[in-house]
Order: C-alpha cells, then sequence, then structure tokens
C-alpha cells in the first residue's frame, strides 16, 4: 500500500464531518474523478474510496449508485470499482455547484462560504487526484492533477485562502498543483484529518531534518579541521623561513613562545593553541593573540623578502 493510499483511506474513516462539509467534499472528488456524459460514472482502485463515495451519495441525494467491480489484469489482477449515478443527474451536478445551464462552472463563492468547507471541498478532490510522495523514500511534494488550467488556478487560490502556499504548472497537456514545503504537506495531512498519516509525516520528518543538521555539523567540523591543518602549515613554512635567514633571533620572547608551541602542535586551530599556551606556561593569550603574533611574522619576513630583492 502506497503512502497515498494509506492517507486516503484515512480520510474515508473520518466520521467527523458535517452535513455541508460532505456536500463540498463530494463537489470536489465529482469534479475531479467523474466522467460526466449522459451519467455520472466514476472508476476507482480504492474499495474504501468506492465505499465512502456510495455512502456519501446515498446519505445525500436518497440513491442507490449502481456498483460494477471488475478484475483487471496488467502485472497483477486487481479489482476496480465503477460507481454509476443513472437518476438526477442534472440535479446533483447542479447541487454540487459542478454545472450550471448545462455547462461546467468553477464553484461558486457562496458555495464554500467557511474554512472547514473549502478543507472539505479539497480533500474530495484530493480524493480523486492528489498524491503525496511517502517521506522516507523521496523528496516532499504534495500534487493534484486536473485537465483546466482555470481549475489549477482555482485550487491555488484556495489554498492560498487557507494561507497554504501551492503553486501550479503545466505539464504534458496537463496542469498540476503542487507543494513541496515539508512543514506545508505536514499541516495539509492534518487538515484532511489523517492523524495516522500526520504522525508519520512528521516522524520521518523529524527525523531527516535531525540527520541534515547532524550531517551540516559534521561537514562544517571537517572545513574547520582542513583549515586549521592548512594554516599550521603555511606557519610552519614561516617558522622554517625565519630559521633559515637568521630572523628568528629578531623576535621578542613572546612571539618565540607562540612559534614553539605551533612547531609542537602543528595541526590544531588558532583558539586551540592559545589555551594550550594558556594553560602550559605562565603566558595567557587568545585567538586574537595568536594571531597577532603571526601577523609580525609575517611582516618580518616581506621586509626581509623585499630588501633582499632590493
Amino acid at each position: 500500500m502506497t503512502y497515498t493510499t494509506r492517507i486516503k483511506e484515512e480520510i474515508t474513516k473520518n466520521s467527523n464531518i458535517n452535513e455541508s462539509e460532505k456536500i463540498c467534499e463530494l463537489s470536489g472528488f465529482v469534479r475531479f474523478a467523474a466522467n460526466l456524459k449522459n451519467n455520472i460514472s466514476i472508476t476507482t482502485e480504492n474499495a474504501s474510496i468506492a465505499r465512502h463515495i456510495y455512502t456519501s451519495f446515498k446519505e445525500i441525494f436518497n440513491i442507490q449508485p449502481k456498483i460494477i467491480i471488475r478484475n483487471q489484469k496488467r502485472f497483477r489482477i486487481k479489482q476496480i470499482y465503477i460507481l454509476e449515478i443513472n437518476e438526477k443527474v442534472e440535479y446533483i451536478l447542479q447541487f454540487l455547484n459542478v454545472y450550471s445551464n448545462n455547462k461546467k462552472i468553477l464553484p461558486e463563492s457562496y458555495f464554500l462560504s467557511t474554512p472547514e468547507e473549502k478543507i472539505a471541498y479539497l480533500q474530495g478532490v484530493f480524493l480523486a487526484s492528489g498524491t503525496i510522495n511517502d517521506p522516507s523514500t523521496s523528496g516532499y511534494h504534495f500534487e493534484i492533477v486536473t485537465n483546466m488550467n482555470k481549475e489549477a488556478v482555482y485550487l491555488t487560490n484556495l489554498f492560498k485562502e487557507l494561507d497554504i502556499s501551492a503553486k501550479h504548472l503545466k505539464r504534458n497537456s496537463k496542469f498540476m498543483v503542487y507543494i513541496k514545503n515539508a512543514e506545508v504537506i505536514a499541516d495539509l495531512i492534518k487538515m484532511f484529518h489523517a492523524t495516522q498519516s500526520y504522525f508519520y509525516f512528521e516522524d520521518i520528518r523529524i527525523y531527516r531534518d535531525h540527520k541534515n543538521m547532524v550531517n551540516r555539523l559534521n561537514n562544517c567540523e571537517i572545513a574547520n579541521q582542513e583549515k586549521a591543518i592548512t594554516t599550521g602549515l603555511k606557519q610552519l613554512e614561516a617558522i622554517k623561513y625565519l630559521k633559515v635567514n637568521d630572523l628568528y633571533s629578531l623576535l621578542d620572547n613572546s612571539t618565540k613562545i607562540v612559534l614553539d608551541y605551533r612547531e609542537k602542535y602543528p595541526e590544531v586551530s588558532l583558539k586551540e593553541l592559545a589555551d594550550i599556551i594558556s594553560l602550559e606556561t605562565e603566558y595567557n593569550i587568545g585567538k586574537s593573540g595568536v594571531n597577532h603574533h603571526f601577523i609580525k611574522v609575517k611582516n618580518l619576513i616581506k621586509r626581509h623578502q623585499e630588501k633582499s630583492t632590493s
């Protein structure tokens, strides 16, 4: 079972939904899942969704959709469920705000008047045409696919009204509304009352965020170590230059202490070198003090090289 299927099955088992929200959910589902010609025909591979939509039609319109179960053979045998509504078709489509005067329309403002009704509508759309990647196997991605650009724009704006940032784009001959922000997707799953799926998503997200943070810290630590080693090697070369050219004796005692300890501990950082000197000698010094001594050494070498070439 895919993660999307788990979320959808959890949504269909939610009983905490009133009649107006059921109507809005059914409207979103019919708009995105139904084949609308002479009747309303809905095909799904998910038994829970088929049962849920059947119940909604029965409770709201007092009808019994015809159910056809077929075995489909491709890579494996699986059942598909076909719901057909052949009565009150025009009335149902108008009542669900899908059609008006035999023309497909976008939901009118009065139809989705509360945040709960908007969420229910989006829930129905998701049941019909939505997917969410399993966070344990790939990146964070939520999407809804539609055939019409105006429906993609409408959904994007509807998400915005709920303070959810979604984007839309054209992909091949279809249009996709998508979200890639992990926190936003988690909030959406929570809005759909898919509690167990929400906890699973958050557990994976927290684990991945922690792992990424640890990796960043490790990378930062490795970079700092490499920087300290590079700095130490350059300072050893400077010390060697001083000794080869008889410049070492020109240094004051405090600078000689710093250079002597750099030779003893070539791989440590300036901060660590300062701590070692302060601990093992009577000379208390900080990182900036150590750096100051090496600036003096650099300037001494520079003056010597300029004098030698003149």
